[in-house]
């Protein structure tokens, strides 16, 4: 046997193996460093919120405009509050699913591993995901996966316990203060975990409200204005939950809280969740506080950061909101 033949062989061995080892890499591994578009995958369904037909195909073009991101949408089969937007349903490009009750889809399986970011669009009231699948995620998510939670993403698998680290804190969906502490900063502009029992989740009406950034040199928020207007939108306060691994970036005062208290509460935070990364903002109630410049810029930043550690486009557009008037972009929606 020749030399060379001997030589053939064995490269293609080498070429054999480094092709398997390439085949079990994770999108997010291999798109570290390569400026390819990053991918994100959307997930609804079911959400008591009945704007989320339409919700999702905002926070999809929201991130398609960037250039950074191609996505994809991955809804359960059996839906929830879906029919006031029914109109908004086709735009996903998946398959017709069953308005009932909120109930579990015993086929819902995504393939989190094609994607360097997942963003949750789901809902109070949403039901379980199958235990493989729950399994499947958090594996994702240990291994170096992005999340994002938007609003109501906090409301929900209140018995999940992997869910409720990742996210820090949540509110109602059946949770207690056996789910953790309340996470505020105080009149001291210390950041408090507090034991105390209490309900679990409030807001007031919708109405605009001021947004302070807490740490203004994390990259979601690093150059941003230190205070801005957020469009009209629901307030969350008294959430709970393990609030481990957790750094507030900004918050707004509560009307469900006395005055007296100063008390100011997270409404975007960044959570360290094994080697992954989520980013969860409590804004982003309806079309309006979606339209809102400082959520969409939260949320364009919030995903990167999410998906890469980073955020290369950081400069503030020209029409982002003061610290005493509004801001927004009406959305329409281009195919």
């Amino acid at each position: 046997m020749s030399q060379s033949f001997i030589l053939k062989v064995q490269n293609l061995k080498v070429v054999f193996l480094l092709a398997m080892a390439i085949s079990v890499i994770p999108s997010y591994a291999l798109n570290a460093g390569v400026s390819k578009k990053l991918k994100a995958l959307i997930i609804d369904g079911q959400n008591h919120h009945v704007v989320w037909p339409k919700s999702t195909i905002m926070l999809k073009q929201y991130l398609e405009e960037t250039g950074q991101f191609t996505v994809d949408i991955a809804r359960t089969k059996y839906l929830y509050h879906s029919t006031a937007f029914q109109d908004w349903l086709p735009f996903a490009g998946v398959q017709e699913g069953i308005e009932t009750a909120p109930k579990t889809d015993p086929n819902f399986n995504p393939d989190f591993f094609k994607y360097d970011v997942v963003i949750s669009n789901l809902g109070y009231k949403a039901a379980p995901w199958p235990e493989q699948t729950q399994r499947n995620f958090e594996a994702y998510m240990k291994n170096g996966g992005g999340f994002v939670s938007v609003h109501s993403a906090n409301n929900c698998f209140a018995n999940w316990n992997a869910y409720n680290q990742m996210i820090a804190i949540g509110g109602w969906g059946g949770r207690t203060d056996k789910n953790g502490v309340y996470l505020y900063v105080d009149a001291h502009n210390k950041v408090v975990k507090d034991s105390a029992a209490g309900i679990v989740g409030a807001h007031g009406k919708r109405e605009p409200f001021l947004v302070t950034l807490y740490n203004t040199t994390h990259p979601v928020t690093l150059h941003m204005p230190k205070k801005w207007m957020h469009a009209k939108d629901e307030c969350y306060a008294y959430l709970r939950g393990p609030a481990e691994n957790v750094s507030v970036l900004a918050t707004s005062v509560s009307v469900k809280k006395n005055p007296e208290l100063q008390h100011k509460e997270p409404v975007v935070m960044a959570i360290d969740y094994y080697k992954g990364r989520v980013f969860h903002t409590t804004l982003g109630h309806d079309t309006e506080s979606l339209e809102c410049v400082g959520f969409i810029t939260l949320f364009k930043r919030g995903t990167e950061w999410a998906a890469t550690g980073n955020v290369k486009r950081n400069k503030m557009p020209k029409d982002f909101p003061s610290k005493n008037k509004v801001s927004k972009r009406t959305f329409v929606y281009e195919p």
